[in-house]
């Protein structure tokens, strides 16, 4: 099959092949943290998939040695440090437009997580319908190390898929999980090699392109279905709990302790 490439934005790389397209976060020199340019591509990139109609599987992944390190931590302090915060509150905004993407396309999306995946970027792996992993990644809700509440959908996906109890200890201790730790509690579903990790991902992502469109939608509407709704309300909440944090002088505290290098010191305000 020959594979064609185009940017839906500079920092989301669209490549096609066959019935399969890529999406690629693009900034690898930052392990392709979040920022509202990298989010609002992905929103358009992602929207775009589900609309054609010869597109029928999705892969998510990242461009360099990472997939996603979560929400870029200098755009976090230059918005705090502007009071421009609506500019975060954006951002948010815009994580539940690529959660929600991804849960009504009629297709299915797959993480391949080819390095680490924190905070939101995590999260961004947790909300596809398929995770696999290369034996380099890693995954960490590492939200609380900065004083902030879990986003993208962490709330909502992580407990069904790990329990209650795992979860709690994920968002808690801000834990890294081995890709193979991951694969053992049900994040991912497979793990490879890194060498193999390109030709494994096109292998699955063409094996399920090539299945039945209308009964893989089907199935997908039948395992979100009410819970679509419940979605969205699990992210507003998140968004607004965030933004709480994001204003407080323990998320001053962690973004400080952050790039001083050293263990923060939060104090409940």
């Amino acid at each position: 099959m020959s594979a064609t490439q185009q940017a839906t934005s500079p920092l989301v790389l669209e490549e096609r092949s066959g019935a399969v397209l890529t999406l690629r976060l693009n900034r690898p020199e930052k392990l392709n943290a979040l920022n509202p340019e990298l989010c609002r591509g992905l929103v358009q990139g992602l929207l775009r998939a589900g609309e054609d109609k010869t597109v029928r599987a999705v892969v998510l992944t990242g461009a360099g040695r990472g997939f996603c390190s979560g929400g870029d931590i200098n755009f976090m302090r230059d918005a705090r440090t502007r009071r421009a915060v609506h500019e975060f509150e954006a951002m948010l905004e815009m994580g539940k437009e690529i959660c929600l993407a991804i849960a009504s396309m009629p297709k299915v999306v797959i993480a391949a997580v080819n390095g680490p995946a924190a905070g939101g970027g995590m999260s961004l792996a947790l909300a596809c319908d398929l995770r696999i992993a290369s034996e380099p990644a890693i995954f960490t809700q590492a939200f609380g190390q900065l004083g902030l509440y879990p986003d993208f959908g962490a709330t909502f996906f992580l407990p069904r898929l790990v329990g209650l109890s795992r979860a709690s200890e994920l968002f808690y201790t801000a834990e890294r999980l081995s890709a193979e730790e991951a694969r053992r509690i049900g994040i991912v579903a497979s793990v490879f090699p890194q060498a193999k990790f390109d030709e494994e991902t096109r292998k699955l992502a063409e094996r399920v392109a090539a299945g039945p469109p209308l009964a893989f939608r089907d199935v997908k509407r039948t395992m979100v279905g009410d819970a679509h709704a419940e979605l969205e309300q699990a992210i507003e909440e998140e968004n607004r709990l965030q933004m709480h944090c994001f204003v407080s002088d323990d998320c001053a505290e962690g973004l400080n302790a952050y790039f001083e290098k050293r263990a923060p010191i939060f104090r409940g305000h």
